[in-house]
């Protein structure tokens, strides 16, 4: 069943691609004027165009997650923002010789100077495992062979949560908070501007990323304006820690 939301103002949003010096908007959301009705779709709606790669299959529905995420803002963030950047990517792709590769190469291999490609195999592969990395009813703390490597390399898992807000909240402006595993099997938490990935070349903390937590505005901004500490606070809710767990024991076996 379809829902409306009356918004009280007006918003813009935009997904982020660039030229070789300086970022620029690439899809401009503008949501409805005062009083004017919204319809929240659903996410079997939305298809990316042909291409080397599909939106992740959202395995929950928008209002899902609620009242921690709401539903329009995670319409706008997937059908949107996840949308725009999948089909980019996939223009970006089309008779290159990356076409063919696993999107996890694709973003290890990226040259950091062609800005395009790494923003959009960025923003793909960062919103597939953000969006997939959540849950209704989820939550609480990770569990099983993450929670023994939690408490071995941060001490405990409320240290790890302190750690991990406190990237989330410190990185300026646009960007990701990640909790990796390194090559040697140790976690680290780190940050990235716009839509780099610790996968990528050159980054100061290298590692497969096993949770991530948007922060650029437009994951957050309808519902919580500029509080993202609040933001932050209900994300830890959500998290599926059983994911979150088989990509850490997927990542030890794996090496980019």
């Amino acid at each position: 069943m379809k829902k409306c939301f009356i918004l009280p103002l007006a918003l813009a949003f935009a997904a982020v691609s660039c030229n070789d010096k300086k970022l620029k908007e690439v899809v401009e959301v503008p949501l409805p004027a005062a009083e004017e009705k919204m319809t929240i779709g659903q996410p079997d709606d939305v298809r990316a165009d042909e291409g080397a790669f599909q939106l992740l299959k959202l395995p929950y529905a928008y209002d899902a997650l609620a009242p921690n995420l709401d539903a329009l803002t995670m319409e706008i963030h997937y059908s949107k923002h996840y949308l725009t950047y999948t089909n980019n990517l996939n223009r970006l792709l089309v008779g290159t010789e990356l076409e063919k590769l696993p999107i996890e190469e694709i973003v290890a291999k990226v040259d950091m100077s062609n800005a395009d490609l790494r923003n959009n195999a960025g923003g793909f592969y960062n919103h597939t495992l953000f969006f997939e990395g959540m849950a209704p009813k989820a939550g609480g703390e990770a569990k099983d062979t993450l929670a023994v490597s939690i408490k071995r390399d941060f001490g405990s898992f409320e240290n790890f949560k302190t750690l991990f807000a406190d990237a989330a909240s410190k990185q300026f402006g646009s960007g990701w908070a990640w909790l990796v595993t390194d090559k040697a099997g140790k976690l680290q938490i780190t940050a990235t501007p716009n839509q780099d990935s610790p996968l990528m070349p050159g980054m100061p903390v290298k590692g497969t990323p096993i949770l991530g937590l948007d922060v650029w505005e437009h994951a957050y901004y309808l519902n919580f304006r500029y509080k993202r500490k609040n933001y932050i606070d209900n994300f830890f809710n959500v998290i599926n820690w059983e994911k979150v767990n088989e990509r850490y024991e997927e990542a030890m076996r794996r090496k980019y």
